[in-house]
């Protein structure tokens, strides 16, 4: 199992207690970004983590300003990054119960490529 493989495993814990056999998993470990540095460092032999984390900030970077233009990001085998409108609607306060204006707004959206999709099954 390789470095990437570990940051994103369940553990699988075994164990007997009173005669019973016991089975849990561990939460799935959460990637970050100090560690999505890392990873893109050692995938692509950069030699410090300075310009490892200047190319992911910069691809972040790309990513929100495409979205903020309203344009799409695809990235052919992962999925497409989009901003939608909502339309203006009537809602509800969960407090008071009183109804209230709920204004538009612009909402950033990722769907899954189909490759993506069944990487993560």
């Amino acid at each position: 199992m390789n470095t990437l493989d570990n940051l994103c495993y369940n553990e699988r814990v075994e164990f007997l207690r009173k005669g019973r056999l016991f089975i849990y998993f561990i939460k799935q470990k959460t990637m970050k970004k100090p560690e999505l540095v890392d990873a893109v460092m050692q995938a692509n032999g950069i030699e410090t983590k300075k310009k490892a984390q200047e190319i992911v900030d910069s691809v972040f970077d790309i990513i929100t300003k495409t979205m903020g233009r309203g344009e799409e990001v695809a990235v052919p085998g992962f999925g497409v990054f989009r901003a939608t409108k909502r339309a203006a609607r009537q809602g509800r306060n969960p407090k008071t119960g009183e109804t209230i204006q709920i204004a538009a707004s612009t909402k950033p959206k990722f769907r899954a490529a189909k490759q993506l999709k069944e990487a993560v099954l």
